[in-house]
């Protein structure tokens, strides 16, 4: 049930993470402001709810921004661009939505990721942030910017570190083809390496757990989780498991390290990944033992209903296109 007190104003609402945790607020009745830059395609995505206002525009417009952010208790900043496009960008929104917080002392909610420690085995919320890509320095100065207005007293912070995600309308280029492969009897694809064990978090799961922690009484002004989802035994058994509740025969398709350096040559995105390639060739897990102790009844979704739900999506969105 809706807290009656909370007014959530969502960023990067129709992207991945962002769509996972406007559903979770709108079913829970809370007050949603959505910025958008296409309307259409949010009024697509998440039809019509009474708790819901759709607002059009851009995240880099800080006036707007601030605007919204004055009537706002919760900003849910999940903006993001593609690899090619973090350098300025990244950190001139992330400017925007503190300055934005500030109006009315809100807290931002930051989907963390794993880019910031480099080659790490594991990772808690102690763990030094060293990072060996451009991407990971980029992540870093982030979540400074983050701490440091917190410490000033500007707003208050919950960082929730997640590993890859995966679910309904979670579409990018690592993920979606798996359960396009897996609809459509063709191969499902992976990067480097299928054969070791891989970290992954069910959209939904991060979006309930962001909620959990929302409801919380006020803690320290900056605060960070790990939330580790599941760790399956490969890509390829996972993958196995989604083409089987597909009915399908598994079909595998592994893009060996040689082929983005070469296509790296030509690509600033293929660059991108070719420097990002050890997240493929080795396991790394997140520790979310804090996050255990901090909400013990936290749930993660059954892997086989989970896979079923994110199929489901594919096969809606196929339709409607068809």
């Amino acid at each position: 049930m809706a807290t009656d007190k909370f007014r959530f104003l969502v960023l990067g609402g129709t992207g991945s993470i962002g769509y996972a945790f406007t559903q979770e607020l709108l079913q829970n009745q809370e007050q949603v402001t959505l910025l958008v830059r296409n309307r259409h395609k949010a009024q697509k995505l998440f039809g019509n709810w009474p708790t819901l206002q759709l607002v059009e525009g851009d995240a880099q417009d800080g006036e707007l921004l601030k605007k919204l952010g004055a009537e706002a208790t919760h900003i849910f900043h999940g903006v993001n661009y593609p690899y090619g496009k973090w350098q300025g960008n990244m950190e001139r929104v992330t400017q925007h939505v503190i300055e934005a917080a500030a109006m009315s002392k809100a807290t931002i909610f930051f989907p963390g990721n794993i880019y910031n420690f480099g080659l790490i085995r594991s990772i808690t919320e102690t763990s030094p942030q060293q990072p060996s890509t451009r991407k990971g320095q980029i992540r870093v100065k982030l979540e400074q910017l983050l701490r440091q207005a917190a410490a000033q007293g500007k707003c208050r912070v919950i960082n929730l570190r997640l590993p890859d995600f995966w679910g309904p309308n979670v579409l990018n280029e690592g993920i979606a083809p798996i359960f396009r492969g897996a609809l459509t009897h063709k191969p499902m694809p992976w990067l480097y390496r299928n054969d070791i064990p891989h970290q992954l978090v069910y959209t939904p799961d991060a979006a309930r757990a962001f909620y959990e922690l929302a409801k919380l009484p006020p803690q320290e002004a900056y605060n960070e989780y790990n939330f580790a989802g599941e760790v399956v035994p490969s890509i390829k058994a996972w993958q196995a498991q989604i083409a089987e509740i597909a009915g399908s025969k598994a079909k595998y398709k592994v893009y060996p390290g040689w082929l983005f350096k070469l296509m790296g040559l030509f690509s600033a995105d293929m660059r991108e990944i070719s420097e990002m390639s050890y997240l493929w060739q080795n396991t790394i897990l997140l520790n979310d033992d804090k996050l255990r102790r901090t909400l013990p009844n936290i749930k993660r979704t059954p892997m086989q209903q989970a896979i079923a739900e994110t199929l489901a999506w594919h096969r809606g969105v196929r339709e409607f296109r068809s």
